[in-house]
C-alpha cells in the first residue's frame, strides 16, 4: 500500500477514483457500475476493461483469477512486451461494453499478467518522460518530409519498446517514409493512428458551453455525423459560432433530441398555412415544437399583434377556412383575450424605502424660568452688571470730573432714592425695582414742601 500511494497513476477516493466501482474516476469516458454491490457480480466473467492514456480502452481475460477492482495497476500482454493500465470495470457490465467496442476477433482480447510491480512503474515512468520531446522533434521530421498532417499526441508504452503516434490530417498521407525516419531517431516500434477532431477533443477533454464536461471525454465512443438538418428541425438559428462545439464541428447534442422534434412537428400545420379571421389574414411567426404553440403576426415579415394559439385551435380554423368560414378572432370564444394594461411595479412603493433612517442628536436643554431663555437672562444679567459697575466709583478712586460729593450730601444715587442694583445669577430673572411708597397722610404738595425743607 505504501508502494502504491507514490506511483504517478494515482488511486483512491481522494482522486474520484473510488475502489467500490461506484465513485467517478480520473480519467475520460467512466463508468457507472451500478452492479458493484451485487455479490457475484465480479465472479460472473472473467472480462476487465482496462484504459491507458486518455480515452484508450482495452479488453481482458483474468486468467489468473486475481482479485481486481476499480483502480488497480495491471500489467497486460501487448505486442511485444507488456503494457500498463488501470482498472476501471469488471463484471457483467464489461460484457455489455464490450458488444460497443465492436471487437470482430476473439483473438483480439488478450490477458491479464499480473497487479504492477515497482520495477514495472519505474519503467512506465522513463517511458511516459519521453513523450512530449518525441511529439516534438516527430512535428519537425513530419514537417521537413512536407507532409500535410498535424501529429497531436504520442503514447509510449508500458514497458518504452513501443510509441503510438496520433495525427490528423484532411487527406489521405503516404507516410511510409515518416516511420522510417521516426523507427531510426527514436529506436522503438512506430505505430500511427489516425483521429479525428472530435476524437482529439475527446482526448485533451474540457468543458462544454452548456455547462458540464464534454461528451466526447466521459461516455461517447461512436461518433455519428451531424448535420444542419438536425437544427432545422429544431428551429435552431443556424449561427455557426453557436452550432459549433470545442472541436470546431457540429455539436454532437444536436442528434439528441432530434427524433422528438421529428415526431412532435408532424402534429403541427406547415409554415406557408395563412389563417384567415373577419379582421385579418395571419402568417405563422414561431412555434413552440415541443410544447404545441403557434404564434402568429398579421405581418409576414414583422412581429405586428401577435395572437399564441394552440396546434389543436390551429387545425380547427383551418377547416373553418376551407369551409369558407372565418372566425371573429384566433382565440377560441370562451377565451376572451384581455388587454394588457403596463404595469407600474413601484406604484405603492415608497422612493425612500431604501433610505438608512438618520438618527436626530438630542440637544441638551437649559430649564426656562418666568418663560425667558436662559441665553437672554445670562446676556441681561451682564448688562445690568455693567450699568452696576459705571454708576459706582471704585473705591479709593474720585468720580468722573475731579468733583466730590459735598459733606452731608449723599451721592446721586441715594439722593434719587435709588437702591444698589443687586447682582443676579445667569439663569435668575433680575428683580424688578420697586417704587417708593408714598407716607400715608400726606398728600404730593406736602412731600414736595418737605423735600425743599431738607434741601
Amino acid at each position: 500500500m505504501e508502494n502504491q500511494k507514490d506511483l504517478e497513476i494515482r488511486t483512491g477516493c481522494d482522486r474520484g477514483l473510488c475502489k467500490a466501482a461506484i465513485g467517478r474516476q480520473d480519467r475520460q469516458l467512466n463508468t457507472y457500475d451500478w452492479l458493484s454491490d451485487v455479490p457475484g457480480n465480479a465472479d460472473s466473467t472473467d472480462l476487465v476493461e482496462v484504459q491507458f492514456k486518455h480515452t484508450r480502452k482495452g479488453y481482458y481475460h483474468n486468467v489468473n483469477r486475481l482479485p481486481l477492482k476499480k483502480g488497480d495497476i495491471v500489467a497486460v500482454e501487448a505486442s511485444p512486451g507488456h503494457d500498463i493500465g488501470v482498472v476501471t470495470l469488471t463484471g457483467r457490465l464489461v460484457e455489455i461494453q464490450l458488444k460497443k467496442a465492436n471487437l470482430k476477433n476473439a483473438d483480439d482480447i488478450k490477458r491479464i499478467y499480473r497487479l504492477a510491480r515497482q520495477i514495472d512503474m519505474d519503467k512506465y515512468r522513463e517511458a511516459k518522460a519521453r513523450e512530449h520531446e518525441t511529439m516534438i522533434e516527430s512535428r519537425e521530421i513530419a514537417k521537413g518530409l512536407g507532409l500535410k498532417m498535424k501529429i497531436g499526441d504520442v503514447e509510449y508504452q508500458g514497458d518504452g519498446q513501443k510509441a503510438i503516434f496520433y495525427y490528423i490530417a484532411d487527406e489521405r498521407v503516404d507516410f511510409r517514409q515518416l516511420i522510417k525516419d521516426l523507427a531510426a531517431a527514436f529506436h522503438v516500434r512506430i505505430e500511427m493512428k489516425q483521429i479525428g477532431a472530435r476524437q482529439e477533443a475527446g482526448r485533451i477533454g474540457g468543458t462544454g458551453p452548456c455547462g458540464r464536461e464534454l461528451c466526447c471525454a466521459t461516455w461517447m465512443k461512436n461518433f455519428v455525423s451531424v448535420s444542419t438538418g438536425a437544427a432545422r428541425y429544431q428551429d435552431i438559428s443556424l449561427n455557426p459560432q453557436k452550432l459549433a462545439g470545442m472541436c470546431a464541428k457540429l455539436k454532437c447534442c444536436l442528434n439528441y433530441e432530434v427524433d422528438d422534434y421529428i415526431e412532435a412537428g408532424r402534429k403541427l400545420p406547415g409554415h406557408d398555412i395563412v389563417l384567415q379571421t373577419m379582421d385579418a389574414d395571419y402568417f405563422m411567426f414561431k412555434r413552440d415544437i415541443l410544447a404545441g404553440l403557434l404564434t402568429y403576426s398579421t405581418d409576414k415579415r414583422l412581429a405586428a399583434n401577435l395572437e399564441t394559439i394552440t396546434a389543436e385551435r390551429a387545425k380547427e380554423v383551418i377547416d373553418m377556412n376551407r369551409r369558407g368560414e372565418k372566425p371573429e378572432s384566433l382565440q377560441p370564444d370562451d377565451e376572451l383575450k384581455e388587454a394588457k394594461t403596463p404595469t407600474d411595479l413601484l406604484a405603492d412603493g415608497d422612493i425612500h424605502r431604501f433610505d438608512k433612517a438618520k438618527k436626530k442628536k438630542k440637544k441638551k436643554t437649559q430649564p426656562r424660568q418666568g418663560g425667558d431663555d436662559a441665553q437672554q437672562a445670562k446676556g441681561r444679567a451682564e448688562t445690568a452688571k455693567s450699568v452696576d459697575n459705571a454708576q459706582q466709583p471704585a473705591q479709593g478712586q474720585k468720580p468722573q470730573g475731579g468733583q466730590q460729593p459735598a459733606q452731608g450730601q449723599k451721592p446721586q444715587q441715594q439722593q434719587q432714592g435709588q437702591q444698589p442694583a443687586q447682582k443676579t445669577r445667569p439663569n435668575q430673572k433680575p428683580p424688578k425695582k420697586k417704587k417708593p411708597q408714598e407716607p400715608k397722610g400726606e398728600s404730593k404738595g406736602e412731600q414736595n414742601s418737605n423735600n425743599g425743607q431738607k434741601e
